[in-house]
């Protein structure tokens, strides 16, 4: 399974033609627009199957199978004032003792709000207040399973300098992957402040973070430039940890496009600990099941050097994407990830993974195979 719990040690988006001649036109009769609606709501429809064999065959008592229903639902009080929500409804095809995984969302059957939010806009800025999705390098949300992980929060975004962003959270609860509904899980002051500056071609962003629920704060800063046929970027994160060691990461990743193939390289070093984030994060070199950031053991060195390579193309309508990382100390994992649309409405996508990694048991490589179809309304 994937990991994207918050971690205690290592764990923020809408001519007219007449007749002519001497004949007298008819003046045609202004259509008039058909009043914008106050509510939108959309939703989708989603089956879900996940089985490994970390601990049996690969279609042994791992596996698990679902099916959601997700309702989005927003409306607009005034020009500045709109109300937002997402409610998943999910049910189990299987019992809690089929599976060592136990249910999806760890109930058979149940219903949550993942996002609910009032946004107001004032201008430049913008303010949500409530359960919301957040994408800050080193706090955010994963769209993985039935829902994607979510937040209770208050976020305020300011774009009055152009190319520029202007961010601040203060996050009170993490709704984690497949966690069920929230819980009272993110104690103490937890907030982050950060900008960020993209023209197209130069880009960087530098961010604070306080997370006194993993008892630590940390700097993040990026950079990178489009060099049109290639672009080049770069990170750091640095982690004071109130108590275990503090820890630093940097990153360097290349990325083009090559006779229809978008290709990419990508380098991670963390240094004296495990780097902290919240749910997931953007390191470089993370996977579909992994992030880097939890592959540092201190019993193996002081330091971890990680790589990844991918690939990705269109074949036959078939979105293809491999990919390889290296995380050290014999860990890595590879992954194929496919997806097609089968019409507007459905689409479907296959993901395999091969994983050796700090998060499983130790040196035993486990397969992963999820397979899923959405119809969207």
């Amino acid at each position: 399974m994937k990991f994207t719990t918050l971690s205690l040690v290592a764990t923020l988006a809408l001519s007219s033609a007449y007749a002519g001649g001497d004949i007298t036109p008819i003046e045609a009769p202004v259509a008039v627009a058909p009043a914008e609606s106050a509510t939108t709501i959309a939703g989708k429809l989603t089956a879900y199957y996940i089985t490994d064999d970390s601990t049996d065959d690969f279609f042994g008592d791992q596996g698990q199978l679902a099916a959601g229903a997700t309702l989005d639902v927003s409306h607009k009080f005034s020009s500045w004032l709109t109300a937002n929500a997402s409610v998943l409804g999910y049910v189990n095809a299987l019992n809690d003792t089929d599976s060592t995984w136990g249910f999806f969302e760890k109930e058979r059957d149940g219903a949550f709000f993942n996002t609910a939010n009032l946004t107001g806009t004032f201008g430049d800025t913008t303010v949500v207040a409530g359960r919301q999705l957040l994408a800050t390098p080193m706090v955010q949300g994963y769209d993985w399973l039935l829902a994607p992980a979510s937040f209770e929060a208050y976020t305020v975004v300011n774009n009055s300098i152009e190319n520029v962003t202007l961010v601040g959270a203060y996050i009170t609860k993490l709704r984690g992957n497949n966690s069920g509904d929230f819980q009272n899980n993110l104690e103490g002051e937890n907030w982050t402040i950060g900008a960020a500056y993209d023209d197209k071609t130069i880009s960087a962003s530098v961010w604070y973070y306080n997370v006194d629920a993993a008892d630590y704060t940390q700097i993040y800063a990026d950079a990178g430039y489009n060099f049109t046929s290639f672009k080049v970027e770069g990170q750091y994160v640095g982690t004071d940890f109130g108590v275990a060691t503090d820890a630093t990461a940097f990153g360097l990743k290349a990325s083009t496009s090559l006779l229809g193939f978008d290709l990419s390289a990508a380098y991670n070093n963390l240094a004296d600990n495990v780097t902290g984030y919240v749910s997931w994060n953007g390191l470089y070199t993370n996977q579909w099941n992994s992030t880097v950031a939890d592959q540092f053991i201190g019993s193996k060195g002081d330091s971890i050097n990680a790589f990844k390579v991918a690939a990705s193309t269109t074949i036959s309508d078939i979105s293809t994407e491999v990919s390889y990382a290296s995380f050290d100390n014999d860990f890595y994992e590879a992954n194929v990830i496919l997806g097609y649309e089968f019409t507007e409405s459905i689409d479907g996508g296959i993901v395999y993974s091969n994983t050796q990694s700090a998060i499983w048991i130790p040196n035993t490589d486990v397969n992963q195979l999820e397979i899923y179809a959405n119809y969207k309304f």
